[in-house]
């Protein structure tokens, strides 16, 4: 069984759009909410089967209607979100766990990048047959300085050895459960947890790269906005003229 666990749980950072700022994940784009695009890159892959969603409560009968309206049938399972981005991750896991097999592979995804590729969810799924888990990252162009005090760079890795994790992360469902267990034991504000890899990795699991696409931005800012929106445009062009856009 593979699943995707989609997460979008947050509400405080909001893309400013006035009186009526919603969360970023509902905002649209061509008509149609961030979050459904999202959505619809597992819904139409043929080897996910089951999809699981993390909302905020305000909006969970929100998003009870999207599924319906936009048709995403492969929706399972739609939990409230918690307090942290890996509390809202964990009761969709929880829920996924309860229904499934522990030897169920797990896409974990943010539910704002809407641009990843059917290429990078196919490679997700070997790489865990293959090696037991996956991190979508992407080459840094630029230099990455490390500071620890916000003025001076104490290191300066060498950029052919930087990488930018994205999403999906992917694993065994029983094994990335029981990693959030073991550090919710420890450490029940996840403090210092900004993501999957980082949570296996503070375990000392050892985790397993897969390129991803460059195109595949979360949106964080009004700039991201612009450019997933011409991502969109471009790829939707080409599609109608038979081409392939592998952004």
């Amino acid at each position: 069984m593979n699943i995707a666990i989609v997460f979008a749980g947050g509400i405080g950072q909001r893309l400013s759009n006035g009186e009526n700022s919603i969360p970023k994940q509902f905002l649209k784009i061509n008509d149609k909410p961030i979050i459904i695009h999202t959505l619809e890159l597992f819904e139409k892959h043929e080897q996910i089967d089951k999809i699981y969603i993390s909302i905020h409560p305000d909006y969970y009968d929100y998003m009870q209607e999207l599924v319906k309206h936009y048709y995403i049938t492969k929706t399972a399972g739609i939990v409230k979100g918690g307090a942290t981005g890996q509390d809202s991750i964990y009761n969709a896991l929880k829920l996924a766990y309860d229904e499934n097999s522990e030897d169920s592979i797990v896409l974990i995804h943010d539910g704002v990048r809407p641009n990843i590729t059917s290429e990078v969810i196919t490679e997700n799924i070997n790489c865990v047959k293959q090696n037991g888990n996956a991190i979508t990252c992407t080459s840094c162009f630029e230099t990455i300085l490390i500071s620890e005090n916000g003025v001076n760079p104490q290191h300066v890795p060498y950029r052919k050895h930087t990488y930018s994790a994205q999403a999906p992360q992917s694993f065994r469902l029983g094994e990335i459960v029981e990693a959030h267990e073991i550090t919710r034991k420890i450490n029940p504000q996840y403090t210092d947890i900004v993501d999957s890899c980082t949570l296996f990795k503070s375990l000392d699991k050892k985790t397993f790269i897969v390129k991803g696409n460059r195109g595949n931005i979360k949106i964080t800012t009004i700039e991201d906005l612009y450019i997933l929106r011409s991502l969109i445009r471009y790829k939707e062009d080409l599609e109608a003229f038979g081409g392939f856009a592998n952004v």
